[in-house]
């Protein structure tokens, strides 16, 4: 059995000023997304090579960081039901956006450089493994069409 569930964003884009769409390299980038039900905006623009506020966050920036958030709680809800304590997880997430001359591109490989500490030094090598179950879980990295790979480290508290 499954189950659907909608997802909404608002995006708000306006001309302004020194804008204008008639010329593609003379309008701002920059707009609100506003998601259903969140209390803050995000202030959004394109990557800073295209020609966007490098400061603001960028779709790129969100389609990584959503893959490797989403990855980093699938792998904490496998974890608990193998009864491996999590103390701490970072990652350090890589994508690779290849750009055609066209101006068309894709993202064609997503990194995970994801660092666990757990408290049990005898599941660290099941602790380790769990990123694979993790990953057939994510809801983001099953909605991709690139390769994610994983370069995952387990430490222990205290070493």
């Amino acid at each position: 059995m499954s189950f659907n569930h909608t997802f909404k964003a608002n995006i708000n884009w306006k001309l302004g000023e020194e804008d204008t769409t008639t010329n593609p390299r003379r309008f701002s980038r920059n707009h609100t997304v506003t998601i259903d039900k969140k209390y803050e905006a995000l202030q959004v623009s394109a990557a800073k090579m295209f020609r966007g506020e490098e400061s603001l966050y960028n779709p790129e920036d969100l389609l990584l960081s959503a893959l490797a958030s989403c990855h980093m709680m699938s792998y904490l809800y496998v974890c608990s039901q193998n009864q491996i304590e999590v103390l701490n997880y970072t990652d350090n997430a890589e994508a690779i956006l290849e750009v055609e001359s066209t101006g068309s591109g894709k993202f064609t490989k997503v990194i995970l450089n994801s660092i666990v500490v757990i408290k049990n030094e005898s599941q660290k090598e099941l602790a380790l493994s769990l990123h694979e179950e993790a990953n057939k879980l994510c809801f983001i990295a099953n909605s991709c069409n690139f390769p994610i790979t994983h370069r995952a480290e387990v430490l222990i508290e205290g070493f």
